[in-house]
């Protein structure tokens, strides 16, 4: 039976940069190791360090980027080609160089789009600063020591009120934070303080692939990072759990829906389908059937799992013409996969990573990212899917 390695963001306080590189070393990650693969980023004037301290009485592990006097006085506002390239350069693992460099185009991005202006127009301050680099390739790094087959948060404590920065005084979550949580769970707790800043907000953004509370697993360790300052009522750490499932076992208790319709506009069916895998289905089908008086229709055949049961089977009430349907229960066995967005010379494209080991793995480009892209280059598709297979397998590798 296979063993799937599992880590659980939970951001009750928020989440930054140097709380998760705390929370990941308290989980038991060898900061020396992480010390020494930064050395082939060639940045110089800083070192990097950590301290038990407590937060509300408990706990954490605060790690420091300490910067000497000369890198105080001048440290450059960098461009995100000058951190691509840095990164690009340095001797780092093929999938930590990609996973950096995606958190900084994800804040790239989302500055460019509050400022009025393009990726490659816009100059990092507080995150082009060396203790933002180290934070984001520092936590890449750390994730890919980890090693999980699955990434989960929580829905993230945002904090409120108002934060002072290099464009002056702005309110919690700032612009930026805030476009980064675009899609993902997010609360304030009452408390009038920046708890989620625009690193943490773009790191767990890229790696967590969903958001919910803790998941069925057998707890390995805990780790707790602890942010700069003491917090009222609430202890300000960033609590990371490590554990192992045997989910991956594939093996899974499912539910499958069916409906016959034999009286719908077949120009619905379309509409229904993005519905029913929005409510949680994993997957759709239909066949042609033959009903009562020799009538052609419809099977519709829906596979969920008990959590989204009740959503997928509302989706069917409201947005088909079936008066009822009928449900049981199913074993499904799957590989182990989780889902990634590579990026290849044509663009961002999806891709799913499946195998029960790193001997049997398969790798299949999401088609639809395909498509858009090849329709807007005007080059075939397959040249776009074989270019992400490629890309996908060295970064594999």
């Amino acid at each position: 039976m296979s063993i799937k390695r599992v880590i659980f963001f939970d951001c009750f306080s928020g989440i930054s940069g140097d709380m998760i590189l705390g929370a990941l070393v308290s989980l038991g990650v060898d900061i020396k190791e992480i010390q020494n693969w930064l050395k082939s980023l060639k940045l110089k004037g800083y070192k990097l360090n950590s301290r038990q301290v407590k937060r509300n009485g408990f706990v954490g592990t605060k790690v420091n980027v300490v910067l000497n006097q000369t890198s105080q006085k001048s440290c450059p506002a960098r461009s995100f080609n000058d951190i691509k390239s840095l990164i690009e350069k340095s001797d780092l693992p093929q999938i930590v160089k990609f996973n950096s460099i995606a958190i900084f185009r994800r804040i790239g991005k989302v500055e460019a789009k509050v400022h009025g202006t393009t990726i490659n127009r816009i100059h990092f301050h507080e995150v082009g600063a060396i203790d933002s680099i180290i934070d984001i390739v520092g936590g890449s790094l750390a994730m890919d020591l980890l090693d999980a087959g699955l990434i989960i948060s929580s829905p993230i404590n945002t904090g409120e009120g108002i934060v002072k920065c290099d464009h002056g005084v702005l309110p919690v979550p700032a612009p930026a934070t805030l476009e980064l949580l675009k899609g993902i769970p997010c609360y304030s707790s009452g408390v009038e303080k920046e708890l989620t800043t625009p690193t943490g907000a773009a790191f767990i953004g890229h790696f967590a692939e969903k958001f919910g509370s803790l998941p069925n697993m057998d707890v390995l360790s805990t780790g707790y990072g602890a942010g700069t300052h003491e917090i009222k009522n609430i202890p300000n750490l960033l609590r990371v759990v490590l554990g192992k499932s045997e989910e991956s076992s594939h093996h899974r208790s499912m539910k499958v829906i069916e409906t016959n319709i034999d009286d719908m506009n077949p120009e619905f069916y379309d509409y229904v389908i993005d519905q029913l895998f929005n409510a949680g289905a994993v997957d759709v089908f239909f066949a042609p059937i033959h009903m009562k008086k020799n009538r052609p229709g419809i099977l519709l055949s829906v596979i969920t799992s008990t959590e989204f049961f009740d959503s997928v089977v509302r989706v069917l009430l409201e947005e088909t013409s079936t008066l009822g349907v009928r449900h049981y229960d199913v074993d499904r066995v799957e590989l182990p996969r989780k889902q990634t967005m590579i990026m290849t010379p044509f663009g961002k494209v999806r891709v799913k990573i499946g195998g029960l080991d790193k001997s049997s793995r398969t790798i299949s480009p999401e088609y639809e990212d395909c498509r858009k892209i090849a329709l807007k280059k005007e080059i075939p598709v397959k040249r776009v899917y074989d270019e992400a297979l490629k890309v996908a397998w060295k970064l594999e590798m």
